[in-house]
Order: C-alpha cells, then structure tokens, then sequence
C-alpha cells in the first residue's frame, strides 16, 4: 500500500487521538460554549466536504452519462443516508447533553453508549478519506492526492475538538484519565478501518466510485442534521455554533480548493 495512502488515513485519527489527549491537561468538562462552538465547527467541516470533496467529485466522474451525471450522486447519497438510519436505529448510543439514550434498549453503560455515539458518526467520516483515496489510487481523473488529502487534513482538524468532547466528559463521568483517553482515541479507530475497507472496495469495483463519494456525503450529512446541528443550536447561545460553522465550512472549502 502506498506510503500516501497510510498517510491519509493515519491523519485523521491523529486528530482524534491528540483531542483525547487532552484529558490529560484539562480538568472537567468543556463549557458548553465550547461545546457549541467545537460541534458547529465540525458540521461546517463535513457539510464543506460533503459537497466539494464527495458531491461534485461524483458528478463530474460520471461525465460519461451526460444530462445523467447527476444520477449516481442521487442514488449514491440515498444508499448513505438510509444506511446511517438503520445503524442510528440499531446501535445503542447516547448523545451529548442528552439523558435519553437512542436505538436499542441496552444494558451498556452511559460512558460507552456515549463513545458509540462519537464512533457512529466517524463511520462516514472514515469512509468518505477512503473512497477519495481510492478515487485518486485507481486514476479517478477528477480526484488528485492533493484532494484526498485535503480532505483526511480537514477531518482530523475536526476530530481534534471531538476528541476532546469524548475524552474529558468521560472523566467527568468517573473513569480514570487514562481509560477516558483510551476510550476517546477508539471512538475514532473505525475511521482508519473503515477507509482501509472503502479503499479495498472501491479497488476492486471502480465503476461503482460516483456512488460511493455521494454515499459517503449522505451518510455524513445525516449526522450533520440529525446530531450535530441540533446539538449547537439547542439552548442558548446558539450564534457561537453558527460562526463555529461558517469557520469549518470556509476551513474545508478552502483546503480542498487550494490543495485539491
């Protein structure tokens, strides 16, 4: 595997492990300014990738179809984003903030449903640095390094925050500072997984890489609505969020523009 494929998908879970590190500085949790702040930039990050790094890429790799282009980015994104609805119905998790945990009844304690929560969203967000490495590893003519990069730099920029999110209320909660940054750090493992997966897919069925970019943009806008916006915009203060949000998507617009 080539030393730039590593690399990509290496960064990313940099970011979340540097995050969870930070339950070794700080003590408590975050203020729920920072909070807003932290998840408003993240869904700016993903909403950005979501269209430049996935979305327009999928189109303009299916060219070929002419008025049709636009069809495997539909499918693709429909697949995605039912995809999410079925995990978000059958994995246990419990967001942050929230006292209510989601899908199943399960015996699993608070803290763990709380990682699930983060892990559930990081599978997209694995998926989506996968397929655009395999985009650019299988000579998709519209997908460079410098993209796929791009886009493994701007999801780890955004998973140093959730790092931290996971880490410190685990703390919070009672575990010790070491098993609160183990946990946070493997909330984000099934994203090099889950790309390494994507890649070894989409290598061996290139036709199918438009519907796997917009399958990874639907799953990832899935989370962005049903978790992330919400999550920054409930109670007061929901301005921070919104700028938190403009700064992540004009970050990620910017990066996969100059680098991509």
């Amino acid at each position: 595997m080539p030393i730039e494929i590593l690399q990509g998908l290496a960064i990313p879970f940099l970011g979340t492990t540097l995050g969870a590190a930070c339950v070794f500085l700080l003590r408590g949790e975050l203020d729920h300014r920072i909070q807003k702040a932290f998840t408003g930039f993240a869904a700016g990050i993903m909403v950005a990738a979501s269209v430049w790094s996935l979305l327009i890429p999928s189109m303009e790799e299916s060219s070929a179809l002419g008025s049709y282009a636009v069809l495997p980015a539909v499918v693709g994104f429909w697949v995605g984003t039912l995809f999410l609805l079925l995990l978000d119905h059958i994995i246990p998790h419990l967001h942050l903030n929230s006292n209510e945990a989601e899908g199943p009844k399960s015996a699993l304690s608070k803290n763990l449903k709380l990682v699930l929560a983060v892990t559930l969203h990081n599978i997209p967000e694995g998926m989506a640095v996968g397929v655009v490495l395999a985009g650019w590893l299988t000579g998709g003519t519209e997908v460079s390094l410098g993209a796929a990069l791009a886009l493994s730099l701007g999801i780890a920029i955004q998973n140093f925050p959730e790092g931290a999110i996971i880490s410190l209320p685990l703390a919070a909660n009672g575990e010790g500072r070491t098993k609160a940054f183990v946990l946070g750090t493997l909330s984000g493992i099934v994203e090099p997984i889950g790309g390494a997966l994507t890649i070894v897919a989409a290598s061996f069925v290139v036709p199918v890489l438009p519907y796997l970019l917009a399958f990874a943009a639907g799953a990832m806008l899935y989370v962005v609505v049903e978790e992330l916006i919400p999550e920054m915009s409930a109670g007061h203060h929901s301005n921070i969020g919104v700028i938190a949000f403009s700064i992540g998507f004009t970050l990620m617009m910017a990066l996969d523009t100059v680098l991509g």
